[in-house]
């Protein structure tokens, strides 16, 4: 820390960083950052899955208060808006109870606009910083290091962090004040749910007039019809490959966050409501713990067609 209390930015080997939540992003983002040479304190819901962290040498801490305690800069990445409250604002065990003054905390949760704002709000009364900065990219984008990640707070204090920021991500944008990085996730998010819809309902047409799928995404996929989710997610569909690199459940949550700013906005944003609608059927049918692409499942029995 400087003499004034502020954080100077990251450096690899001295900034202690702290972390919360290593499910199937955070454990590859935490690995990026112990690669990267930075010294980690972490806690997490279940400790048998920080296991392999743990040996490569982060510490262990029983609380996101005692995390803080030991940690300049604090991430965490978590499931729900009430555990991003939790895991920050607990007056007891929380992230800001145990932060000391100029620490920075960075919620890489795909969240509430309003929380975030609430978030830096109860920071600064308490001399720290924070930042929202949720990110997209899902499991193979964390494993890799190529994360988008979309930043709402401070210009000082988004360059204090971004030598962590860069340790697993390849887009990294300052998107504006505290709040603009959840409501860019949102963005993404609607983006990626109608396009959801359109990738199931081109292989379930595809599959019903008796083509192969593989040779169809051969011709589809670099056009003018291409997409991320086509490349990444339609290969998974095909091979019935339904596990999570980002749960249905935590998507549904999102797209109820962005249909609650959309109403507050007096906005119609009929795509998005639809997607919802199709991710919940999903739910009903016990798939809320599989990936997003196991839409293709319900798009398909919606014709009939049993996708196994």
């Amino acid at each position: 820390m400087n003499h004034d209390g502020a954080v100077s930015p990251a450096v690899a080997g001295k900034t202690p960083i702290g972390w919360v939540g290593t499910g199937v992003m955070g454990r590859s983002m935490v690995g990026h950052l112990l690669s990267a040479g930075f010294p980690v304190t972490l806690t997490t819901r279940t400790r048998s899955k920080a296991a392999d962290l743990l040996d490569q040498g982060a510490r262990w801490a029983d609380s996101p208060k005692q995390v803080a305690e030991k940690a300049e800069i604090v991430f965490a990445i978590v499931g729900y808006p009430d555990d991003v409250r939790d895991v920050f604002l607990n007056s007891e065990s929380g992230v800001l109870a145990g932060l000391r003054p100029g620490g920075v905390l960075v919620d890489m949760t795909t969240s509430e606009p309003s929380l975030a704002i609430e978030i830096h709000d109860a920071a600064k009364n308490l001399g720290v910083h924070a930042l929202d900065a949720p990110v997209s990219g899902g499991d193979r984008g964390a494993k890799e290091g190529t994360l988008s990640i979309m930043i709402g707070g401070d210009d000082d204090v988004v360059q204090r962090v971004m030598p962590c920021f860069e340790c697993f991500g390849k887009t990294i944008v300052h998107q504006g004040g505290a709040g603009a990085g959840q409501h860019t996730k949102m963005v993404n998010q609607t983006l990626i749910a109608t396009g959801m819809i359109g990738v199931c309902e081109a292989l379930v047409y595809a599959s019903r007039a008796g083509l192969d799928l593989p040779t169809v995404l051969k011709s589809v996929s670099s056009g003018a019809a291409g997409s991320w989710s086509l490349s990444n997610l339609a290969p998974r569909m095909i091979e019935q490959d339904f596990e999570p690199g980002f749960y249905v459940e935590h998507f549904v949550k999102d797209m109820g966050i962005a249909l609650a700013e959309a109403k507050r906005m007096k906005l119609s944003l009929p795509g998005l409501a639809l997607a919802e609608q199709l991710y919940l059927s999903l739910m009903a049918k016990g798939g809320e713990r599989a990936g997003t692409q196991a839409l293709v499942r319900a798009v398909a029995d919606m014709s009939g067609m049993d996708w196994t």
